[in-house]
């Protein structure tokens, strides 16, 4: 029964026999004030008899009141009460009923009253006669005989409820499952084949069910299939283009690494000519070679997941200064560590290394291109929530074009010749760290860019 039409038809019985107890309970009532009405309509009759002949022998009176199923009768007519048949009464009284004006509640209260009260007792049931002949009519009676009654006919309601319910619950459950059950079976289906074999076209779901909801369903899920299995082409086509050129860039790095060592040759040529183009051809083929080596970085599946322990960021920045002052030695840049030396931060060493390299290193190299004299600072601090490592330069400011481009990959470039890899591959590595790479602020008086690297451990 875990599957929904089971369900569907455990529900179904249970509400269909909640109504059919809801529907009991008066039910039962009624049947008891048919009762006792149909009592005092018998004794009536049985006390036109004496009417009609004032003397009745004792057997005859005993039978009619047997037949009443009464122990005596009382009929008030013109405003007296006579006793027209009576016989001995074997216990007192214990409760009177007045039908004349009962409300639904009384006779609802009266009744699972008696129904769940064990043994016999006498009682008095008061009610109108029947074709006004006269102003009331009072019985006495055991109440054992109204409560075998009552008992009788609510097990066969009870039984007759469990039938309905079984009945409806029966139907319900066909039509549910030609209805709904069917067309979700066929949903899942068409949902199984699809992921089993998404580039086959045949297991895109075509939508055809009449109910409303479904066919919304099956248009949705039409959408995704379609937009998933345009998505699954596209990426094997780029990663069979990343492939290749993930090869020609191999090829080409030892074609040009090779050609850096002849120009190094080139540059003690005792040529002027040759002399003053050889630097440029230097940087062209270092531009092309370091094209190469971030086209075959980004080109891998993904990055390895970091190896995540406590940094201290003084260090690390440190290394970058160092490794980039080299290049500055004869150049107007001056690069400071401005880092506090107790700052600790959760990171892979590495892999923080390479963000702050390429960011210190992209704005060393725009301060050259200006031909401007400037510095570059990193600095660091820890707010509530996250660190906070910010590289700041005094350079002339980011371009349009690579402000609306800047974390895409072969299109923002800063400076000329860039390939713009450089910051699509350290966004994705403080991602992998569960932060971010945001550009604070660029213009006349600089750039500054700011890693966020969260406090917390990423538990809950």
């Amino acid at each position: 029964m875990n599957s929904l039409s089971g369900r569907f038809l455990i529900l179904t019985t249970v509400f269909v026999m909640l109504a059919e107890v809801l529907i009991f309970v008066p039910s039962i009532a009624r049947f008891r004030e048919d009762f006792l009405l149909n009592r005092l309509e018998r004794a009536q009759i049985a006390s036109l008899a004496l009417l009609a002949d004032d003397m009745l022998a004792d057997d005859l009176e005993a039978e009619l009141l047997a037949n009443a199923g009464v122990y005596n009768v009382v009929l008030r007519r013109d405003e007296v009460r006579q006793l027209m048949l009576s016989s001995p009464i074997p216990d007192q009284i214990t409760q009177t009923y007045d039908l004349r004006d009962a409300s639904a509640w009384v006779l609802i209260r009266d009744a699972t009253s008696r129904l769940f009260t064990p043994g016999n007792e006498v009682i008095r049931v008061i009610g109108a006669p029947v074709k006004d002949a006269g102003l009331l009519i009072e019985v006495t009676m055991d109440s054992d005989p109204l409560r075998m009654a009552m008992t009788d006919y609510g097990l066969r309601i009870l039984g007759l409820s469990f039938v309905i319910s079984i009945i409806t619950a029966s139907f319900l459950f066909l039509a549910v499952r030609v209805v709904l059950v069917r067309p979700i079976k066929g949903v899942v289906g068409y949902m199984q084949r699809y992921a089993s074999a998404p580039e086959d076209a045949r297991g895109i779901i075509s939508p055809n069910s009449k109910v409303t909801e479904l066919r919304e369903a099956e248009e949705a899920l039409k959408t995704l299939q379609t937009d998933l299995t345009q998505a699954l082409k596209q990426r094997e086509r780029l990663a069979q283009v990343g492939g290749a050129v993930a090869k020609v860039s191999h090829d080409l790095r030892n074609i040009l690494t090779s050609a850096q060592l002849f120009t190094d040759r080139i540059e003690g040529s005792d040529d002027p000519l040759v002399r003053r183009m050889a630097p440029k051809l230097v940087n062209s083929i270092t531009r092309a070679v370091s094209l190469c080596e971030s086209t075959l970085a980004f080109g891998r599946a993904e990055e390895p997941a970091p190896t995540l322990t406590m940094v201290p960021v003084h260090n690390v920045a440190e290394d970058v200064v160092a490794s980039e002052q080299l290049a500055t030695s004869d150049t107007c840049v001056e690069i400071t560590n401005n880092v506090p030396q107790d700052l600790m931060v959760r990171a892979d060493p590495e892999q923080l290394y390479r963000v702050i390299l390429n960011l210190v290193r992209n704005a060393r190299q725009a301060l050259v291109t200006s031909g401007q004299p400037g510095n570059v600072t990193v600095s660091a601090h820890e707010t509530e929530t996250d660190w906070c490592i910010e590289i700041k330069d005094t350079g002339p400011g980011l371009p349009p074009k690579a402000k609306e481009n800047l974390f895409t990959p072969f299109q923002g470039g800063v400076r000329k010749g860039g390939s713009g890899l450089g910051l699509a591959i350290s966004q994705e590595l403080v991602r992998g760290h569960g932060g971010d790479l945001v550009l604070r602020n660029t213009g006349p008086e600089g750039t500054t860019f700011e890693i966020r690297l969260p406090r917390g451990d990423g538990t809950f």
